[in-house]
Formats: C-alpha cells, sequence, structure tokens
C-alpha cells in the first residue's frame, strides 16, 4: 500500500469553505477510483492559517497515476483552489505503508 501526502495552507477564515470544496473534488475523486483505499483530511489552525494535509491510500502506483496522471509526483489541482490556497505546492510526497500490512514480510517482524 502507498500513501500519498499533499499539503496546502489557506486563510483561517477560509478553512472552512475548503474543506467542503475539497470534500466535492479531489476526494470524490479519489474515491471513485477502484485502487483508492481511503482518504484522510487532516487540518491544524496557526498563526491566522489553516494547514491541510491530505494522506490517501492506494493500493499501487499505477493506482496513483489514473488519479494525478502519469508525472504522479506532481500535486493535482483544480480550478477553484487558487481562490483558497496561499501557494500551489508542486509535489506531493509517497511512502509504502508498512504497519500492519508488509511490516512482517520486510522487517521480520512477528505479531
Amino acid at each position: 500500500m502507498i500513501a500519498r501526502i499533499w499539503h496546502g495552507i489557506v486563510p483561517e477564515d477560509k478553512a472552512k469553505g475548503y474543506y467542503q470544496h475539497l470534500l466535492k473534488s479531489g476526494v470524490v475523486d479519489m474515491k471513485a477510483l477502484k485502487g483508492n483505499k481511503g482518504v484522510y483530511i487532516f487540518m491544524r489552525k496557526s498563526e491566522g492559517k489553516a494547514h491541510f494535509k491530505i494522506i490517501s491510500l492506494w493500493d499501487s502506483y499505477e493506482s496513483i497515476k489514473e488519479f494525478a496522471g502519469e508525472n504522479y509526483e506532481l500535486a493535482r489541482y483544480y480550478p477553484e483552489d487558487v481562490d483558497y490556497l496561499l501557494e500551489l505546492e508542486k509535489y506531493v510526497t509517497h511512502y509504502e505503508v508498512l504497519f500492519p500490512f508488509e511490516l512482517t514480510k520486510n522487517f521480520g517482524v512477528a505479531h
């Protein structure tokens, strides 16, 4: 399993609207794909800004490409994002999810 992690910052007074936008755009699109195994949205408010972190789980890089395109390390944005985000971060990060799915195979850890 692979975690795709994206980060964005909006003014704090736009946080609720941006959250609603996320639910209607990227989250819907991700969850519609067979290879998506879940989407989690985190928010932290600090110094007048709201930081969003989205972690989506995928069964393969091929599934991620169905959502993000061939250059899957680039962040995917929607036209309305510019109404909220203070900047458009260019890249996302990907991590292999090791526990509990692959930990025993990769590291020999017993349950």
